[in-house]
């Protein structure tokens, strides 16, 4: 991992916690001053994100850390341990906002000082903005499963700040009783926010298969390599952000054992240039041995359609 890399994910950690700080001081004032149960699902929902951004921050310095004997692969599946954690945050808080919300139905209190929720929504909304530009920066340069898990808190901040604000408005205009219903539209979009986190973790800590157009392309890559007769035996995985790809070249059965390495080099060059982070384990076998192995078998590469393959005579 890149110095760089490293830095940016360190970055949108400290920015992530330190935003979750400010919303939270921010709306504690407003509901104190309001008593309004949109503004208190807004604040839980914050609570949950700092909660969880905390877990954040201790996930990607661990999985920042180098592979050592016990982690050969790294430690990158601490941020998919991060993501497990958050969303059962998150599912929480969505429990919380609901039992809420229908005690508020059952019970309707009067709202107050709704115009010191109204600002401290609209600077809640600002701050979590500028959080999702940094975090969809880093993102795009790490592809790191921590911070779009987190990215994906902040943005669903940001529409129960906007549905909380549009809450307290219709308070301002007389329509106090949909307070409590935009709690509990806000509890049930955060419950979805939590299973599409838990769904992106548990595929991670379970080693599922990279998506088939990539595993196709990776499978393409190598079969395009002269010298390659066949490719067979695809097995891949992520880990953290390294994706793990291991797979079986089928060559020439003659082919002397520096050349059939030096293809086999080939091709792991040509696929780096695609993945360049990745880790790639290439196996030779000859090609009189057929495709013995499980994964995406690739078509004949340009460089054999069409030409007979040689195999031992019987």
């Amino acid at each position: 991992m890149t110095a760089d890399i490293a830095r940016l994910l360190r970055v949108a950690t400290y920015a992530s916690v330190a935003t979750a700080g400010f919303l939270i001081v921010g709306k504690s004032v407003a509901w104190l001053a309001t008593d309004s149960l949109s503004i208190l699902a807004s604040l839980v929902d914050s609570l949950m994100d700092a909660a969880a951004s905390l877990l954040n921050l201790l996930a990607v310095r661990w999985s920042l850390m180098p592979a050592d004997d016990e982690h050969r692969f790294g430690h990158g599946k601490a941020e998919a341990l991060a993501g497990l954690g958050q969303a059962a945050f998150i599912i929480g808080s969505a429990v919380f906002l609901v039992l809420q919300a229908i005690d508020r139905l059952l019970h309707p209190q009067p709202l107050t000082q709704l115009g010191v929720g109204v600002t401290v929504m609209l600077l809640s909304m600002v701050a979590t903005i500028l959080l999702l530009g940094i975090q969809r920066h880093v993102i795009r340069r790490t592809q790191s499963t921590a911070i779009r898990a987190d990215a994906l808190h902040y943005a669903s901040d940001l529409a129960t700040n906007g549905t909380t604000l549009v809450a307290l408005l219709l308070a301002q205009a007389g329509w106090p009783g949909v307070d409590p219903l935009f709690a509990l539209a806000i509890a049930a979009y955060i419950l979805y926010s939590a299973l599409r986190i838990a769904s992106d973790a548990i595929r991670l800590l379970m080693d599922c298969e990279l998506p088939v157009g990539e595993r196709a392309r990776v499978a393409a890559i190598a079969a395009a390599t002269p010298g390659v007769l066949g490719v067979h035996g695809l097995r891949t995985r992520q880990s953290g952000r390294t994706k793990v790809i291991q797979l079986h070249l089928q060559l020439a059965d003659e082919l002397p054992l520096i050349e059939a390495h030096r293809i086999s080099m080939l091709a792991e060059e040509r696929l780096r240039r695609d993945l360049p982070d990745a880790d790639i384990i290439i196996h030779e076998d000859p090609v009189s041995l057929g495709t013995e192995g499980d994964g995406v078998e690739a078509p004949p590469s340009e460089h054999t359609r069409g030409k007979p393959v040689r195999r031992p005579e019987s």
